[in-house]
């Protein structure tokens, strides 16, 4: 408990931004149909915008989140968490001060280019901020307590946004937004500061008399580089040879090349990654398109869309605050991924055969079964790597973000045969 009232301030942190996010959700569908085109229920361009806009956000966080992961190991978690926060402000205040075609164009490209850089960010670097304080043995219960916390912000958000006008819901979201920038660098301690690494990714072990030695101190890495004494490195993971004075511990952004040796280097780790990318294949389909599809099914409107949230938000909340710290350590991490892939896959399915109004209800109330999927994968990536390279691993989680999105900006373009226009 003492860990975990030391991470209080980034709990209301993550709590105060997420709600700041959340909020709007509910909102967006109406006021894009309305700005691009009033009066209708169905719209072939807002689902065609919709689609560009969630690859070029992928496009950029496949650049930026190995990036920002790898900075933040180096220079902490709280400078980098500014940047986001900061940028994120912007978007809501666009539409808290109109939100007419023109203003909704100029939000469209806000948000783009705002998202490029910080779309999931800020989850990555409090993860690893989690990790850099938790041990390996509670950082799964920590991680839905997490994510538990950012469940309860995403039913107070919606909630809220059933109460307020929507021009009032962009105001308190940049309102709520600034006030969770000012309590982070307020309040929250910064957890590491990297200048010497301890347990590196790559690391560097001469054989003779060659450099090696300047960093024979580093202990733990995944990939270990036997040198011959003679200034070169043979890279078992990578077929090509590095020079001693570029094994750096990736001073810079990790390269793919980087990323993919770190996967061959562990086999949990890829097979992690491969079910974080099918998972979130299907998670970034249906999210891109649910809320048009039941606008245009049910007639769903901001309330509606509000209401459906807050129940999934309210039994994801109780399951990762209340159940999934008793169930962790009983099942296992495994096991329990397991269980919220399976259940994942029945709520996709009830919301694809929905027949009536009430169906999405339904599937919404399955979130308290289904939400053990991500903190599970991200506490099995967690522990394969080192302490002082959280900020990469994490940040690598996302990289899958790009290939899926990309797949279904265009793929789920086709959503429009099942919307009369």
């Amino acid at each position: 408990m003492e860990k975990l009232s030391g991470l209080s301030h980034l709990f209301m942190t993550i709590f105060l931004h997420n709600f700041s996010t959340f909020m709007v959700i509910p909102a967006i569908t109406d006021v894009t149909m309305s700005a691009l085109c009033p009066g209708r229920d169905q719209c072939s361009l807002a689902i065609y915008l919709t689609g560009f806009q969630q690859a070029i956000i992928g496009l950029g966080t496949l650049v930026t989140m190995p990036l920002i992961g790898n900075m933040s190991d180096k220079y902490g978690r709280k400078v980098l968490l500014t940047v986001p926060m900061s940028l994120m402000i912007v978007p809501s205040a666009i539409l808290a001060y109109s939100r007419t075609r023109n203003f909704f164009y100029a939000y469209y490209v806000a948000r783009t280019l705002i998202a490029m850089l910080s779309e999931g960010s800020v989850h990555c670097l409090a993860l690893a901020y989690v990790a850099d304080n938790v041990p390996e043995s509670r950082r799964a219960s920590t991680f839905g307590i997490l994510t538990g916390i950012a469940s309860s912000a995403f039913v107070c958000g919606n909630l809220s946004t059933r109460f307020l006008s929507t021009p009032s819901t962009f105001q308190v979201s940049a309102s709520v937004a600034i006030a969770a920038l000012v309590y982070m660098r307020l309040f929250l301690q910064d957890s590491i500061i990297d200048e010497q690494l301890t347990t590196p990714i790559l690391t560097y072990k001469g054989i003779g008399k060659g450099k090696g030695k300047a960093i024979e101190q580093l202990t733990t890495p995944i990939l270990t580089y036997k040198g011959n004494g003679k200034g070169k490195a043979n890279a078992g993971c990578c077929a090509n040879e590095i020079p001693i004075k570029d094994v750096r511990v990736f001073k810079s952004a990790p390269s793919l090349e980087d990323m993919l040796c770190l996967l061959k280097s562990s086999v949990t780790l890829s097979q992690a990654a491969v079910v974080a990318f099918f998972y979130s294949l299907a998670e970034v389909g249906l999210h891109a398109s649910l809320m048009y599809y039941l606008k245009a099914q049910f007639h769903f409107s901001k309330d509606q869309f509000a209401d459906l949230m807050v129940i999934s938000g309210i039994a994801g909340t109780v399951s990762q605050l209340v159940i999934m710290p008793i169930l962790t350590p009983a099942l296992g991490e495994t096991r329990l991924l397991a269980v919220g892939l399976f259940f994942t896959c029945v709520h996709v399915f009830l919301y694809s055969i929905a027949w009536t109004f009430w169906v999405p209800y339904v599937a919404a109330m399955f979130s308290i079964l289904f939400v053990f999927s991500h903190p599970c994968m991200r506490s099995i990536v967690s522990k394969q790597v080192g302490s002082c390279e959280q900020g990469k691993a994490q940040g690598m989680h996302f990289w899958n973000k790009f290939l899926r999105q990309c797949h279904f900006s265009p793929s789920f373009l086709s959503f429009n045969s099942f919307i009369p226009l």
